[in-house]
């Protein structure tokens, strides 16, 4: 703790650019390394998910990412839950050149009402193509909508904001009580973002199978500057793998998932997550620089279309390659934006490490 003038103390934190991987004494080959991961009976070839991001995840893209080996998950508050053709949406989005126009375009797209039949029938698509179904709501719109989720039986429910609590206290209306949510559900929940040991703890006891740490993506500068909330990922990953420990113990047993969501440019980062603790990590930037991306060339996050205090905004990202070059390569480019999979599967190589539990125990510096 550091003294800040003569009335607060503040703890030092670290983001991944402050750290970095030490190589241990023992190398290996690449072809040991084993990076399948579970999570409660969902088995996927990497701990990769791809964040319910209307310019990255449609349902076709979804579709993909799960044939790839992943877990794609679709935004159900999104454009494809408002619009019954939301292409045109997207051209128009993409279409206005400057910045703030975008956000009031942003913002005037979204204004359209969620339409629960549209949620209904998302869902089915992604079930009828065979892979993991997974869809998100914001922890606003989790009572309205929630129920419709359910009923169409997805394997994963994921409630995901930029900050969420266990129980949010409200004077007017009725609060989300998370826990009370989710024992009343037959799917495994995945919750956040949060990035504290005290709230992760709580998000755990309130029963969610994983719980995502930051802000999610775009989301982190704009919490900071706007809200002037931010806590960097490197240190907030360790504090949330220690409260899964505890839980862990005051369980008798329970594994929660932590999963990294923000602040992942590249291969790098998401090496330097796991290493911090993270079991995996959810990517919104990285793949919406796919071709089959919806956001043609932008990228943009809830954050961005808040109808009244809008958080981020649409950024351009370069189209890089196909969603399969992006996650399996082969890549073209030396900046750990392509074949990300393949860094990751190089990096435990390197370090002498052979599955990503035995890998979170790789030793880190400070830069």
């Amino acid at each position: 703790m550091q003294d800040i003038g003569m009335s607060k103390r503040a703890e030092q934190a670290y983001s991944f650019d402050d750290v970095a991987i030490v190589p241990a004494r023992r190398t290996r080959d690449a072809r040991d390394v084993d990076l399948h991961w579970k999570i409660d009976a969902v088995a996927l070839d990497y701990p990769i998910i791809a964040a319910p991001m209307d310019s990255a995840m449609s349902p076709a893209t979804a579709i993909e990412v799960g044939r790839l080996g992943g877990l794609g998950v679709l935004n159900l508050e999104g454009l494809w839950t408002r619009y019954e053709d939301p292409l045109p949406v997207f051209e128009a989005i993409a279409a206005v050149p400057d910045v703030f126009a975008a956000t009031r375009k942003l913002q005037e797209v979204y204004a359209e009402p969620i339409k629960p039949e549209l949620i209904t029938r998302r869902l089915e698509e992604l079930r009828a193509s065979g892979q993991w179904v997974a869809g998100s709501l914001s922890p606003k719109n989790v009572l309205q909508f929630g129920h419709v989720v359910e009923q169409s039986t997805p394997d994963f429910f994921i409630v995901r904001g930029a900050l969420v609590s266990a129980q949010h206290v409200a004077v007017e209306g009725t609060p989300l009580d998370l826990a009370k949510f989710i024992q009343t559900l037959d799917v495994p929940v995945i919750v956040g973002g949060c990035a504290d040991y005290h709230t992760a703890l709580h998000l755990m006891r309130a029963g969610a199978a994983g719980v995502l740490v930051g802000f999610g993506g775009g989301a982190r500068h704009a919490t900071l500057s706007v809200l002037g909330i931010e806590v960097p990922m490197a240190s907030a990953l360790s504090d949330v793998a220690e409260a899964r420990r505890d839980y862990l113990d005051e369980s008798g047993g329970r594994y929660v998932q932590v999963i990294a969501d923000g602040s992942l440019g590249g291969s790098g980062d998401i090496a330097k997550a796991l290493a911090c603790g993270a079991d995996a990590v959810m990517l919104g930037a990285p793949l919406a620089r796919a071709t089959e991306a919806p956001g043609r060339g932008y990228h943009w996050g809830a954050e961005a279309w808040h109808a009244t205090l809008p958080r981020g905004w649409r950024t351009h990202v370069d189209t890089l390659g196909t969603l399969e070059q992006i996650l399996l390569g082969p890549s073209h480019r030396a900046d750990g934006t392509m074949n990300l999979v393949g860094a990751l599967r190089q990096t435990l190589a390197s370090t002498g490490y052979t599955d990503i539990k035995s890998f979170q125990r790789a030793e880190l510096v400070l830069l």
